[in-house]
């Protein structure tokens, strides 16, 4: 922004945009140097009126006389300002104001200062970009005294019934839905808001940046937001924003009669009495007109089995393991059930343990896993947290010399479904404040009981994690399978002890407990697999796609090989990147074009961003490249078959390429089977699959089988969970169940399987390894 005042309170700025530049005196000026990041300040002792030249051009003449040396010989320079910078700064400037200037450069004079000096002229404008800060004591043309910062420009604001592609726009509306920051798989962090306004319109809002603090501040539905060049594209047939250059966020509490503080973490922005009557327009249209279902749910009102969102304090944290961590936090009322401990004995702790044990039973431990893992470390203790799409469970634990125990266990789990995640809260939230009456009471309270009453030992009065498996056959015989045998039910049930003994290869049904599992993060485990050489292979990010197909869109596409029998060719020239041509084949059915639906394109020197965009308005998509005489299929590092969000690929080592051509043999030009085009290709195909390492223990040993599936096991296809977050949540819900996190491992359910021993060969020496089989999970679990 060229012109930003600031406001001063008592003679101090309320922000202070300049600590990160070097601020240089005027006797150290000197004409021809490079000045960026560096500013100069002074006070305007004499200001001209704007003039236009010959050009037409605006300008501004005034002089600025610098405060702290005075007595220098270079006390005064004069400073002029052209174009729109100097039409913004006519309008604000007033004699005595101090003002800063970046971005400048420093010319000779030879003409004289009104003090009769020779004197430096310093040229700024919006082209170099040169920004000019302004002190001002009051907020000028405005009354409301709670705005810290109003530069002098005016935005027009579109409703969102009337925003459309291609439109850089200004909007405001209310918060229907949101997604917290989180990281996604590239650097940057991604947010999602969708937004409702007068109009009963709504917009979803997928917003990036690699600053976290950059995101708006959401921290519930209902808030209020305020988006400055907002793009707008369509994608996947449905209207959506996204953040373009300059984009600029304020959200605001959506309670009527709340305070209307603007949230940002931009130090600088622009708010008027405008902006303020549109915040409580929209509080008062939402509340009549909008039904914001809260989930926003009290500890003392937690029910089992549950999602909810929790407004709390952090009292402690600590790292459990590379994929969860602990969160120690409380809202001042006690749980309707003993809540379930983690043991921190061998963790490091940050944190009052002996304010946490004055507090007794008004604290819950929260296990957070996956991607939340790195917001949790960062988190401070003592502050106030909202804690989205919390899961709540009730679980029996078996205790030591007790009856059976219920405890509730609080899980944030991976993934983003549903808007999970933690934001911090600002300490002048309102939610804050009624947090903070309620922990002064309950901290009162608990500090009056006397250590007779009250204090109970803490370590001993809630269940906690640890344990080993039982051994009684009547408990193993009582309680369900959480997992189906589908084959070879005539095998009698083997102990782990025995099997560790025997040798391979053989077959064997075991009744065992998963006691860990890894990889944790479950997006992790999924991989390709060869059916013929049986080689695993990660599945690139779109990162690795990016490069890789970047390089097939360096080399230029053929002429030569436009239009033929089998397609009809288009050839685009990008308006910039150095005018890199793209080319798209239409494959035809039977010499006719089909409709885009049904149609399969080839596209030779397309991005990622360019493939993304056409796979959600065609059937199929090929990269290829430009052989000698014919298109070939662009590289096995990236998938030959591109359907939607679906990629297929193929194996290196295994596939013998065969020209394009070849797609005249398949016989449904419409359907576009996979496996049909893989093999008139000649591509041998690789398959998704879940590959992970369970650790089995049945209390007479433990044994560490591989699982290698590609959809049976877990009733969720390999090939579609990195692309859905349902998908994923029901994964973490199966392994949840499985091998429950921080409960006793004589809570967790009995697996049925079946596994195999083979040899496996490891330089000159021999293991022997395991790998379940024929087995799946059982349907109430699904």
């Amino acid at each position: 922004m060229p012109l930003e005042l600031i406001k001063e309170v008592g003679g101090v700025p309320q922000v202070e945009p300049l600590t990160k530049l070097q601020e240089i005196h005027f006797r150290s000026l000197q004409p021809g140097c490079d000045y960026s990041g560096k500013y100069i300040q002074g006070k305007l002792s004499h200001i001209s009126s704007l003039t236009c030249g010959e050009n037409r051009i605006a300008t501004l003449n005034v002089e600025l006389q610098e405060q702290e040396n005075s007595n220098s010989e270079i006390s005064t320079i004069s400073v002029s300002f052209f174009g729109k910078l100097a039409k913004d700064c006519a309008k604000v400037f007033y004699k005595g104001d101090t003002i800063a200037v970046t971005e400048f450069i420093v010319l000779s004079s030879s003409s004289t200062s009104r003090d009769g000096e020779h004197c430096l002229v310093l040229k700024a404008f919006e082209d170099l970009p040169s920004t000019v800060y302004v002190y001002v004591k009051s907020v000028r043309g405005f009354s409301t005294q709670s705005m810290p910062l109003v530069p002098a420009s005016h935005y027009v604001y579109t409703p969102l019934n009337k925003v459309k592609a291609g439109m850089v726009v200004n909007v405001y509306g209310v918060v229907k839905f949101f997604k917290p920051p989180y990281l996604s798989r590239g650097t940057d962090y991604c947010s999602v808001v969708t937004i409702v306004d007068l109009t009963n319109a709504n917009l979803t809002c997928m917003l990036f940046s690699g600053n976290y603090e950059a995101h708006p501040m959401v921290y519930k539905n209902g808030d209020i937001v305020r988006f400055h060049r907002l793009k707008i594209q369509i994608y996947k047939n449905e209207t959506q924003g996204i953040n373009s250059n300059g984009f600029a966020s304020l959200t605001f509490e959506g309670t009527v009669g709340a305070p209307v503080i603007p949230r940002t973490s931009h130090k600088c922005f622009n708010f008027t009495t405008e902006d303020y009557k549109m915040v409580e327009t929209l509080r008062a249209w939402a509340s009549a007109n909008i039904s914001l279902s809260s989930t926003s749910v009290k500890l003392c009102d937690i029910q089992p089995v549950q999602y909810f969102d929790l407004t709390c304090q952090l009292l402690g944290k600590a790292e459990v393991d590379g994929a969860s961590f602990l969160l120690k936090v409380w809202d001042g009322t006690r749980t309707p059930f003993p809540s379930w401990r983690v043991l921190i004995q061998d963790l490091i702790f940050l944190g009052d343990l002996s304010d946490i044990k004055r507090l007794q039973n008004l604290t819950v431990d929260i296990l957070v896993y996956d991607n939340h893992v790195q917001v949790a470390k960062s988190l401070k203790v003592g502050s106030f947290l909202r804690i989205y799409s919390l899961h709540t469970k009730l679980q029996s634990l078996n205790l030591e010399d007790q009856a059976t125990s219920l405890t509730l266990e609080f899980h944030l789990h991976g993934g983003t479904s549903y808007g999970r995640g933690i934001r911090v809260l600002p300490e002048n939230n309102s939610d804050v404040d009624h947090l903070k009456k309620a922990l002064e009471c309950a901290r009162l309270t608990a500090n009056q009981c006397s250590d007779d009453t009250c204090q109970l030992d803490y370590e001993d009065s809630f269940p906690s994690s640890s344990g080993s498996v039982s051994l009684y056959e009547e408990e193993r015989c009582q309680q369900l399978s959480a997992t189906i045998l589908t084959d070879h039910q005539y095998l009698q049930n083997s102990r782990l002890c025995t099997i560790l003994k025997q040798k391979a290869p053989q077959q064997f049904r075991i009744r065992a407990k998963l006691r860990s599992y890894k990889p944790r993060s479950l997006f992790q485990s999924v991989k390709l697999h060869c059916p013929k050489c049986h080689s695993l292979r990660e599945v690139p990010y779109e990162g690795d796609l990016d490069i890789i197909l970047q390089k097939g869109a360096a080399k230029t596409p053929n002429t030569k090989l436009e239009n033929s029998s089998l397609y009809d060719s288009k050839i685009w020239t990008t308006e910039y990147q150095g005018g890199r041509k793209v080319a798209i084949h239409f494959v035809k059915n039977n010499g006719i074009l089909p409709l885009s639906n049904d149609c399969l394109i080839l596209i030779e020197g397309g991005t990622l961003r360019e493939i993304q965009k056409l796979a959600s308005n065609f059937h199929s998509i090929i990269p290829v490249k430009s052989g000698h005489k014919d298109l070939e299929v662009l590289d096995l590092s990236a998938p030959f078959l591109i359907q939607g969000k679906r990629h297929h690929y193929g194996c290196k080592q295994c596939s013998s390429l065969r020209p394009i051509r070849h797609l005249n043999s398949v016989v449904d030009k419409t359907s576009w089977i996979p496996s049909s085009v893989a093999e008139v290709l000649g591509i041998v195909p690789l398959r998704h699959v879940f590959v992970m390492t369970f650790t089995l223990d049945d209390g007479t040993g433990v044994l560490h089988a591989y699982l290698m599936d590609s959809g049976e096991f877990f009733h969720i296809p390999a090939s579609e969970i990195l692309n859905s977050d349902d998908l994923q949540q029901s994964m973490d819900l199966i392994m949840d169940m499985l091998c429950p996190p921080g409960a006793k491992i004589d809570a967790y359910p009995w697996l049925e399987c079946f596994i195999k021993s083979y040899n496996v060969t490891n330089g000159t020496e021999q293991q022997i390894c395991y790998q379940i089989f024929d087995t799946t999970v059982a349907d109430d679990l699904t």
